[in-house]
């Protein structure tokens, strides 16, 4: 299988079509490039995938990413069953040929010595709509090369340093091509993407970021997991762990520690935890199941000592708070993150390029920022059914999983782990809302308060007592405390009521009667 290994030559650097005939003017030390369309700040996913859309649609695209070399993430590489639909919908499918890219289909849960497998269920779409796994940056080249090949886009190496601001409204951006020279690029709409160390958030959003732990992955080889196809979930202390494909030969290993906890990776405090705190649980749960391939503890350890192959990317999560300008607009990472534990944040950005893409189809001029601004105010509402329950999951689950002191959160955890062991509906409904196949609220609201009565029930058999009831109430205390405050910061009225919303009935100016 041929596999994607694109460096910034392969990606095409083309003059759009609106800049054939454009000259580049000189004011002061800048240099300014005149008008196209729009103007697409980062080509990472969410970038590259709404270039080619918008490029499918006629407009007049430039791209300005900061590298056009491939990402050497180790986040951004599960893409749910939920995310392929959307990229079905682009026709982006083929962006995960190639790249010896796997199916994932579902996720295998461990705890104490017992295993769950939480397939998605994906029975009643065509046999090619599953998950995938593979290398961030290979797919990322992918999308890049998709969106470069449309004569009317134009992908530049690039960095933004600013908005340009006139009359509150935005008017482009200053930047730096990679030869240093200053530019200036305008477009009635600007769209910001640059992911989650974006320096152009906080004119565009109020931003509110958390790092409650920090992702520590390292690859290993040589070495299978468990049930072909599916991820592994260690529920361990003091960190859980995950494991998943990200080619044929390779699998990822993440172990989530808590910021407080975070060993120092220089200095060889990080290979030392990994090596005498998570090391034996992985020994542990080879012992667990009798499938487990013995040379996988082997590569674990191996993978702990090869030089410079443990990175740590910290975990944000940043509810959406927008702050609409005109002339802008703010998507992907740098708007909105959840904690990566589910592998949701690509099909989140997927869904919000398809949504994007469908709001601006109808628009024939762009010329007005202020009509423009107020139409994708719906945006943010009509977002919510997939971002939010995606969100929320996320959040919830790092907080259930994470190892605690406190025997509540193991009530919590072992109320989680009987509520999938139930099967039938109740784990294909919870794996549908992971996966993003049920982009409901009210089906996450629906499971969570079914999971936390099952909580409660199994501490209440045989019969209740005093202890038990009060271990009850304290259950159902600490699982409105940990979901209420994600719905609160997503906004109940939106999640819930997007009808009470006015921006849900947002009309495209100039098309009075054209309802999106």
């Amino acid at each position: 299988m041929t596999l994607m290994a694109s460096t910034t030559d392969d990606v095409k650097q083309k003059t759009p079509a609106s800049m054939e005939e454009n000259c580049v003017n000189k004011h002061g030390d800048r240099e300014a490039i005149e008008t196209t369309d729009i103007i697409i700040v980062g080509a990472g996913v969410a970038g590259a995938a709404l270039a080619y859309s918008l490029g499918k649609d006629g407009r007049r695209v430039h791209v300005i990413e900061r590298d056009m070399n491939a990402p050497r993430r180790i986040a951004g590489e599960n893409l749910m069953p939920g995310g392929y639909l959307k990229l079905i919908e682009l026709g982006l499918e083929d962006c995960v040929d190639e790249i010896d890219a796997l199916k994932f289909l579902g996720y295998v849960l461990y705890k104490d010595g017992n295993g769950i497998t939480v397939p998605f269920p994906l029975d009643k779409f065509p046999s090619d709509v599953a998950g995938r796994s593979f290398h961030n940056g290979r797919f990322v080249q992918k999308l890049r090369d998709k969106a470069a090949s449309l004569h009317n886009v134009s992908l530049e190496q690039g960095t933004v340093t600013s908005l340009i601001e006139e009359n509150e409204t935005v008017k482009g951006v200053h930047y730096k091509d990679k030869t240093g020279r200053l530019l200036t690029a305008h477009a009635p709409l600007t769209v910001v993407c640059d992911g989650c160390f974006s320096n152009l958030r906080r004119s565009l959003c109020n931003p509110e970021v958390d790092v409650p732990s920090y992702f520590v992955g390292f690859r290993l080889t040589d070495c299978k997991l468990p049930k072909e196809n599916y991820g592994a979930v260690i529920l361990a202390d003091p960190s859980p762990i995950l494991l998943y494909n990200i080619s044929s030969t390779e699998v990822r290993c993440m172990v989530d520690i808590p910021s407080r906890n975070l060993p120092s990776v220089s200095d060889g405090k990080m290979a030392h935890y990994l090596r005498t705190l998570v090391a034996p649980k992985v020994y542990i749960w080879a012992g667990w199941t009798e499938v487990v391939p013995p040379e996988l503890y082997t590569a674990f350890m191996s993978a702990i000592e090869k030089k410079d192959n443990i990175r740590v990317v910290p975990s944000k999560i940043m509810a959406a708070a927008p702050n609409p300008i005109p002339g802008a607009l703010l998507i992907g990472d740098a708007f909105n993150m959840r904690h990566p534990l589910t592998g949701g944040g690509m099909t989140v950005a997927l869904s919000d390029v398809v949504l994007l893409r469908d709001l601006l189809r109808p628009l024939r001029d762009l010329s007005d920022p202020y009509a423009i601004s107020k139409y994708l105010e719906s945006f943010y509402t009509l977002r919510k059914p997939m971002s939010s329950t995606i969100n929320i999951a996320a959040n919830v689950l790092q907080r259930v999983f994470r190892a605690s002191s406190d025997p509540t959160m193991e009530d919590m955890q072992q109320a989680y782990f009987g509520y999938l062991g139930l099967g039938g509906a109740l784990s294909n409904g919870v794996s549908a809302v992971l996966s993003g196949l049920c982009p409901r609220p009210s089906s996450l609201a629906f499971h969570f308060v079914t999971m936390t009565i099952y909580g409660v029930g199994r501490l209440l058999l045989p019969f209740p007592s005093p202890k038990r009831l009060w271990n009850g109430a304290k259950l159902l205390w600490v699982a409105s405390s940990i979901l209420f405050p994600f719905i609160w910061s997503e906004g109940v009225r939106q999640m819930f009521f997007p009808l009470t919303v006015p921006a849900y009935y947002r009309t495209p100016p100039g098309n009075k009667g054209i309802k999106v």
